[in-house]
């Protein structure tokens, strides 16, 4: 089969393989009926001259070898049979009717035992094909060969004749046949259609997102581009927040900055520097907490990341920021699995939960990865200190943090809990084995459209 073209129409591509099939279905099937057709009428000429032979031994036998000419010739078989015969007992040959003598008589001579197929087109026209069958067998002595015959051109004729009004309905039937193909056709792409109507108007404006009523085929589909117009306006809205929350949080330090420097009636005392330094450092932090807010992609088609070779990479990073601490990766997982989690998302969520382990771990800190059939699962445990069973409901909250004797600004956290719900998951805390603190996170495996 010649490779189709993906570019080529739907209908087109349905009607170019259908049609020529059904048209070769039909001239199959007209072809078989004519075998079958001819195979029938032969099997029933076949016994039904056999068992005008069985009925014809049946009355010799019933009437000895003295009435074999009355039998033959009288009015009797002329009545009953609706075959030709011929019957030789001993020297004496009879025939009926007279003008099948000459090829009937002839096959009197063998005392073989079947059918006999003869083809005389040159004799005599109205007995050119005839079908025969011989019988031979002992009556007191004497052997006698029956033959009865029919003349195939009037059955044939009538086969001819069927096979025609067959061939004339199968044209009908194959004329309904592509009306009901074309129809079909029509009807199962009218869901397309709906589908480019809806782009149309999503193009336009008039909706915002596509129809996802659609056959079943197409729910996907429609899933999918519904799913990536909410990540790009999630990620206009963000773009939009990130700007908004810059400009309210830079206003204000950089404004009193400007203050401070365009004063030149006052010198910058140390005290001043110190605040200046501080208000500084609050912008950085700010626009450092902005642009990755920013950077979270969300569930997207098409984007999967390798979860057992990022945590590797990421705990010998780590291994190196924090060499008195060992960091272990417990995972049944393959290196070559793949998660439907954006690279740089997962990344985040990892870095940001064993970083955290990592600052609090007296000795170790441990990363397992796993999965069920509806869930991935990530969990990261520490043997430091933990925290406070009243404080775990507060944990992944922005800017809340609960030892302000460590580096950081409370923001690893509350960055894995926003990732992890964009994705339909959860975070939560807990206390762990080890003493110190879980953390643990779950994702739904299947992307949530």
């Amino acid at each position: 089969m010649h490779r189709i073209d993906p570019r080529r129409s739907i209908r087109r591509s349905l009607l170019t393989l259908l049609l020529p099939a059904a048209i070769a279905l039909m001239v199959a099937a007209w072809i078989v009926h004519g075998l079958l057709l001819e195979r029938m009428a032969r099997d029933f000429v076949e016994d039904r001259l056999q068992d005008e032979v069985s009925f014809l031994e049946h009355q010799l036998r019933q009437s000895g070898p003295q009435e074999i000419r009355d039998i033959a010739e009288g009015d009797y078989f002329e009545e009953v049979f609706h075959h030709a015969f011929a019957l030789r007992a001993g020297s004496q040959i009879h025939s009926s009717p007279a003008q099948w003598s000459t090829v009937l008589e002839p096959l009197l001579i063998e005392e073989d035992t079947g059918l006999v197929r003869k083809t005389t087109p040159g004799s005599n026209a109205s007995i050119a094909d005839f079908l025969a069958y011989r019988k031979a067998f002992s009556l007191n002595g004497e052997t006698v060969v029956i033959v009865v015959a029919e003349d195939l051109s009037h059955l044939q004729q009538s086969q001819q004749e069927l096979h025609l009004w067959t061939a004339v309905v199968s044209a009908i039937l194959l004329a309904l046949l592509i009306l009901a193909i074309w129809l079909a056709i029509r009807l199962s792409l009218s869901s397309v259609n709906r589908i480019q109507h809806g782009l149309t108007s999503l193009q336009t404006g008039a909706t915002n997102r596509l129809d996802v009523d659609a056959p079943a085929e197409f729910q996907p589909l429609t899933s999918q581009l519904n799913q990536l117009l909410d990540t790009l306006d999630q990620r206009l809205s963000r773009s939009r927040d990130a700007l908004a929350n810059l400009s309210h949080s830079v206003k204000t330090p950089v404004s009193a900055i400007r203050q401070v420097l365009e004063d030149d009636t006052r010198a910058l005392d140390p005290g001043m520097r110190q605040q200046l330094a501080q208000r500084l450092s609050d912008i950085d932090r700010q626009l450092e907490s902005e642009m990755r807010r920013s950077r979270f992609a969300g569930p997207q088609a098409g984007k999967a990341a390798k979860p057992v070779s990022q945590a590797r990479d990421l705990l010998w990073m780590l291994g190196r920021l924090y060499p008195d601490k060992n960091f272990e990766l417990e995972t049944e997982l393959g290196p070559e699995t793949r998660w439907p989690i954006e690279e740089h998302d997962l990344n985040e969520i990892l870095g940001n939960l064993v970083d955290n382990a990592g600052k609090w771990a007296r000795k170790s800190a441990e990363l397992s990865l796993n999965e069920s059939s509806n869930q991935l699962i990530i969990t990261v445990e520490d043997d430091g200190p933990g925290a406070r069973p009243d404080a775990l409901q507060t944990l992944g909250t922005r800017g809340v943090r609960l030892d302000e004797q460590t580096p950081g600004h409370g923001l690893g956290l509350a960055i894995v809990r926003e990732i992890t719900e964009r994705y339909g998951g959860s975070l939560s805390f807990s206390i762990g084995t080890r003493g110190g603190l879980r953390a643990s996170v779950s994702m739904p495996k299947e992307r949530q459209g």
